[in-house]
Formats: C-alpha cells, sequence, structure tokens
C-alpha cells in the first residue's frame, strides 16, 4: 500500500477514536465511530484476496448496521428528552438499542457471529488493529452511559460473552478464530464491572490492549496461523516459542503474570456488590478459556512436529519485523502484576 495513503488511513483511524472520546453530542460520537470504520475498510482489503475482501464485506455490513442502530436510539432519546448529550440516556426503549448496536460495534455475545469470520479472513497486524484500537471507541460511549443502562441487561450480556467466548475457542485449530473467542470472552469480564467499578473496565481494557498486542505481535514474528504451525516454532525460535507459551499463560490470565490481574480485581469487586454466584460463574468460564491457551501452549513446547505435514516447514524465523514493541508489549503482559496497588491508586 502507499505509504501516504497508509498514512492518512492511520490518521483517519486517529481521528475518529479522539473525536468519538471528546464527544458530548450523540451525532459527534457517531460520526466518530463511521469515521473509524471507513477508515479501516480499506486497510482489511488491502491484500487482494477473496477471503479479505468477505471478511471486509462482512465487518463494513455488521459496522454500518451498529451505526445506524445507534443513530436510531439517540434520534429517539433525542425526541422523548429533547436532549442530545450522551449522558442523558434516560428513555429505557433507547438505551437498550444503544447498548446493542455497540455491543455489535465490539462483538458481544449473542450478537459475536461476525468477530472469528472476518478476524479469520484478514492478516495478523490487521487483525490486531481490529482487535485492539477498534475497541476503544465503543468501549468509551459505554462507560460514559453505563450509569443510565439496565444493570441486568449489562450483567447478562457479560456472563454470555465470558461463555461463549470459552466454549466457542475449544474446537478451533485457526489461531485468529481463537484469539476472536478470546477477545469476545475479555469483552465479557470488561462489561460486566462497568456498572459497578468503571476504572476496573478501563485497567481491564488496557490490560486486553497490551496481551493481544503481544500475542499479535509473537505470532507474527513466528509466521503462525493454526495450531499445526505453532508445534514447528520450538525448533526455529527456542526462546520465541517459550515467550509465546507465556503471553498466551497471561491471556488466559494466570498468575503471577499480567491477565490475573484484571480478573482478580473484577472477581473482588462482584464480591463486594453482593454477586457471589456471578463471580462464581466468571471464575468457572475463565477455566474453559484458559483450557484452549493450555492446548495451544501443549502443541507449541511439549510436542514434535509431524514428519508428514502438508505445508512447506519454514525451519528459520526470516522477518522483518521490528522488534522493539515486541519487547516491550511482552515485558508488560508477563510482569506487571507486581505493580497492581500503584495501578489501583492511579485510577482510584
Amino acid at each position: 500500500m502507499n505509504p501516504y495513503v497508509l498514512a492518512i488511513l492511520l490518521s483517519s483511524l486517529g481521528l475518529g477514536t479522539t473525536l468519538t472520546f471528546a464527544s458530548s453530542h450523540w451525532l459527534l460520537a457517531w460520526m466518530g465511530l463511521e469515521i473509524n470504520t471507513l477508515a479501516i475498510t480499506p486497510l482489511m482489503a488491502q491484500h487482494h484476496h477473496p477471503r479479505a475482501v468477505e471478511a471486509t464485506t462482512k465487518y463494513f455490513l455488521t459496522q454500518a448496521t451498529a451505526a445506524a442502530m445507534i443513530l436510531f436510539a439517540s434520534t429517539t432519546n433525542a425526541w422523548a428528552t429533547g436532549e442530545w448529550s450522551i449522558n442523558d440516556l434516560s428513555n429505557p426503549i433507547a438505551g437498550t438499542m444503544f447498548v446493542a448496536a455497540l455491543a455489535l460495534k465490539i462483538g458481544l455475545a449473542p450478537v459475536h457471529f461476525w468477530m472469528p469470520e472476518v478476524l479469520q479472513g484478514l492478516d495478523l497486524l490487521t487483525g490486531l488493529i481490529l482487535s485492539t484500537w477498534q475497541k476503544l471507541a465503543p468501549f468509551a460511549l459505554i462507560v460514559q452511559t453505563a450509569q443510565t443502562i439496565d444493570p441486568l441487561l449489562l450483567t447478562l450480556l457479560g456472563a454470555t460473552s465470558t461463555l461463549v467466548g470459552g466454549w466457542g475457542g475449544l474446537n478451533q485449530t485457526q489461531l485468529r478464530k481463537i484469539l476472536a473467542y478470546s477477545s469476545i470472552a475479555h469483552m465479557g469480564w470488561m462489561i460486566i464491572v462497568v456498572q459497578y467499578a468503571p476504572q476496573l473496565t478501563l485497567i481491564a481494557l488496557a490490560t486486553y490492549i497490551i496481551m493481544t498486542s503481544a500475542t499479535f505481535l509473537t505470532l507474527k514474528m513466528s509466521l503462525a496461523t493454526k495450531i499445526s504451525t505453532l508445534a514447528t516454532t520450538w525448533s526455529k525460535s527456542p526462546v520465541l516459542a517459550s515467550t509465546t507459551a507465556l503471553v498466551l499463560l497471561s491471556l488466559g490470565g494466570l498468575p503471577p503474570l499480567t491477565g490475573f490481574m484484571p480478573k482478580w480485581m473484577i472477581l473482588q469487586e462482584l464480591a463486594k456488590q453482593d454477586l457471589p454466584l456471578i463471580a462464581t460463574t466468571m471464575a468457572l468460564t475463565a477455566l474453559i478459556s484458559l483450557y484452549f491457551y493450555l492446548r495451544l501452549c501443549y502443541a507449541m513446547t511439549l510436542t514434535v512436529s509431524p514428519n508428514t505435514t502438508n505445508s512447506t516447514t519454514p525451519w528459520r524465523t526470516q522477518t522483518t519485523q521490528v522488534s522493539l514493541p515486541l519487547a516491550l508489549f511482552v515485558v508488560s503482559t508477563l510482569g506487571l502484576l507486581p505493580v497492581t496497588p500503584a495501578i489501583l491508586m492511579l485510577t482510584a
């Protein structure tokens, strides 16, 4: 892709998100989300492959539907209350429609079906942008309006997403689909606590972005897109294989890695709010997710690649990828748990 075009598209992505962050008016927020969608569409379709084009089309239709629902919800709310302010979402029908639209935007269950299919059709770097940056603007709107939305609806969305995210990833062999289900599960953890402690949602979102970035970059470095390719990683680069295994365990929320921190704090907050049943359900769904991360680690570090492999095995890791971002994300993914008190002080 032409570097000037790429620069325009990436700056438009930044502009769209910033616009949504800074807006207190529904139309401005909607405009930011639209700029975001239109900026990432050419990035998704840049590899002229039928699967990439199909993924782009699915993504565009889904996001357009969600944007239309947001516009309809904000118009309904303005009609009922006479206010276009984001903080004044007092109409219950408009509030429910708005949550449904944002759930569709970020891929929460039960409107998550587009997410694995779209991510599977993209290359790893575009998939990284879709899984991290594209979540920021909708989450800004969710955090702003969480107090005016029915708590039961948010709890149901969160619990369903963690369950579907864990259950759906069990049977997958494609790494991008596994990461899509992982994303759905993490979104569920963030949504369930947003009404009680929005700062915990922001901590969970930040750690999710760090861990997912580390995962995508390590997979890109090892040129792996399916589980069978992971089995050859240790012979090419043992250090990279060990790092990837640790990053995946952190994504699963295993102590003493960074991924344990948001889960621990969210469970603590749910217990404080006298919701032991929901806290137990969330902890059990985290175990389901942990199973498929362990499966990936097993395939990568404890199995030998079969001799009758159908694909050409790249025995050397040849990559032009800059390793500094990867190093920073990996260190953050593995070692932020000891600074939890400092993070809590910053968000208090």
